[in-house]
């Protein structure tokens, strides 16, 4: 199964899982650059990335952001973003041993569609956009070495659950969906969670 049939496989928890899952399956169908950063609504993925007692997760300091944020990046032309997803966990993070937890249809843990204002970024302005963006759940473990990936963030460390909404300066993100992620992750944990 591809992308487009898991998230219409995919049950969305809120309205707002509802709302955002039909848009990113109406570009999907509509727009043939939807996977490519020269579309204004891309496909992007992130991996909120907890450790195996499902207790704390991973976070960088986003240097565009200015904030606490989960891991993830853009589609760049690539439809299996559950390998997008780990390979932007590798890269911004370098941890490499994580698994995917098998919690639905093609392990899509959400789907949001985010806001993004314009920036700089590498010397270059980027116009404000939308990414149609598809959250994994992973599982790795917080003894293995991290580090900065320096042209996109300035910090790498695991935290608390709670802890990931009080880092966040960004309310939306903040309230709406690192909230509904620390819910999931709790609802799976009994599942998949090892002390």
């Amino acid at each position: 199964m591809g992308i487009y049939e898991d998230l219409q496989a995919f049950q969305p928890a809120n309205e707002q899982e509802a709302a955002d899952r039909d848009l990113i399956l109406s570009r999907l169908e509509t727009d043939p650059t939807v996977f490519d950063r020269s579309s204004v609504a891309h496909m992007a993925c992130s991996i909120w990335t907890v450790d195996p007692a499902f207790t704390k997760t991973l976070l960088v300091y986003h240097n565009i952001y200015d904030s606490w944020s989960w891991i993830g990046g853009h589609a760049d032309g690539q439809a299996d973003l559950a390998a997008v997803a780990l390979r932007e966990l590798e890269e911004e993070t370098g941890v490499h041993g994580a698994r995917l937890v098998p919690c639905g249809p093609g392990n899509v843990l959400s789907c949001e569609v985010l806001t993004v204002d314009g920036h700089v970024k590498r010397g270059a302005y980027v116009s404000s956009h939308l990414h149609l963006n598809v959250t994994y759940l992973a599982v790795a473990d917080p003894a293995e070495h991290v580090r900065i990936k320096a042209d996109e963030n300035s910090g790498v460390k695991w935290v608390g659950l709670d802890e990931a909404v009080a880092l966040s300066s960004e309310p939306w993100i903040r309230e709406c969906i690192y909230r509904k992620l620390i819910e999931k992750t709790r609802e799976l944990a009994p599942r998949f969670a090892t002390r």
